[in-house]
């Protein structure tokens, strides 16, 4: 299946879902999408948003005839770590109705890593990701729409040009515009997940980030191409915010940086799982996709070793294109990198 080509080969490559009867699928977890040893959570949730593409053309190709339903909704939850390499995914269809269709979607992997690649029984593996999507097709989706009087706030860091915003050709050419700037993700060698993305974040320098709040802008750049954000794309950048993350490192550490030099080079300190991930999809992308899209990501309070993010993510024209929560563990890196223990 190629929906969402707009996110380029790459990227179609490592979310590809494959069927394989009885409403059960396959997928190959990428090791340039992880977080040290681990699937990056967003990465592995946009293999089951294609998951759900995947299974109303092969399973129910008649029920939405007009075009193909998306997903306006998805809940998941981490049950465990997954490793990179090969998954299982498997569909329980919940409800299939005019409007909308609910399935409840689960990623299974053997429960020992060692094993990953070999020929296993579903009975010798364990659910690592379970949770529910949501779709409905765009012609279906009528009745009344309002706009309230809802905006970010603060206001985000404004661009050069004459209206106020940013000049993204500026920006991508010169990874500069005003106060805002390329980011270099921190450990990127750790979070290399985080170096299939191009961030541009506002200046400290120039600007003062209030604390708990980060703006990004980003584009895609899987394996170092800049592409466009696809449907699928979105699902990943909403759990992609690493200078969110340092600024957590940075607390964690009582102000200093949260670099550590054991195990295999440099890594953080603190590896952040996902524990539970909501997203609303309010609009869906074009075919031919978004260059670039905003993020604003709030932390209201990190206690006792778990943080809450909450994702707003708008394209170029201030619309708003997602929704999310979620709710993640503040750990120590070894937990990912180290020998495999139950969070």
């Amino acid at each position: 299946m190629n929906a969402g080509t707009a996110h380029g080969a790459k990227f179609e490559e490592a979310i590809r879902v494959t069927p394989l009867g009885r409403n059960r699928y396959s997928a190959f977890l990428e090791k340039s999408f992880c977080i040290g040893t681990v699937p990056h959570g967003g990465y592995t949730s946009a293999v089951l948003y294609r998951l759900a593409l995947v299974h109303f053309a092969t399973a129910h190709p008649d029920l939405y005839q007009s075009e193909p339903a998306t997903p306006i909704s998805m809940h998941l939850t981490f049950l465990r770590r997954t490793s990179d390499g090969p998954a299982t995914l498997r569909v329980h269809d919940m409800k299939l109705g005019k409007r909308t269709s609910s399935l409840h979607v689960e990623l299974l992997q053997p429960k020992d890593h060692s094993q990953s690649g070999k020929d296993i029984r579903e009975d010798q593996m364990e659910v690592k990701v379970a949770g529910y999507i949501t779709v409905s097709p765009a012609s279906s989706e009528v009745g009344v729409s309002s706009k309230t009087e809802w905006e970010i706030h603060p206001e985000p860091v404004g661009g050069s040009r004459s209206d106020g915003g940013v000049d993204f050709e500026r920006l991508s050419q010169t990874g500069r515009d005003e106060a805002w700037m390329r980011q270099d993700p921190p450990f990127a060698d750790f979070r290399k997940a985080t170096t299939q993305v191009e961030l541009f974040g506002v200046d400290p320098a120039r600007k003062k980030r209030k604390n708990g709040i980060v703006d990004q802008w980003a584009r895609l750049k899987p394996e170092g191409n800049v592409t466009r954000w696809s449907n699928e794309g979105v699902v990943f950048l909403t759990d992609m915010f690493p200078m969110a993350l340092d600024g957590f490192d940075t607390m964690a550490t009582g102000g200093e940086s949260g670099s550590s030099t054991g195990g295999a080079g440099p890594t953080a300190k603190y590896w952040f799982p996902t524990v539970s991930l909501s997203i609303d999809f309010k609009k869906r992308l074009p075919k031919a996709g978004e260059e670039w899209l905003y993020s604003r990501v709030v932390t209201k309070e990190v206690r006792n070793g778990r943080t809450d993010l909450d994702v707003t993510i708008l394209d170029a024209r201030g619309e708003i294109v997602a929704l999310s929560t979620q709710i993640g563990l503040v750990v120590s890196a070894s937990r990912n990198i180290g020998k495999r223990a139950r969070l």
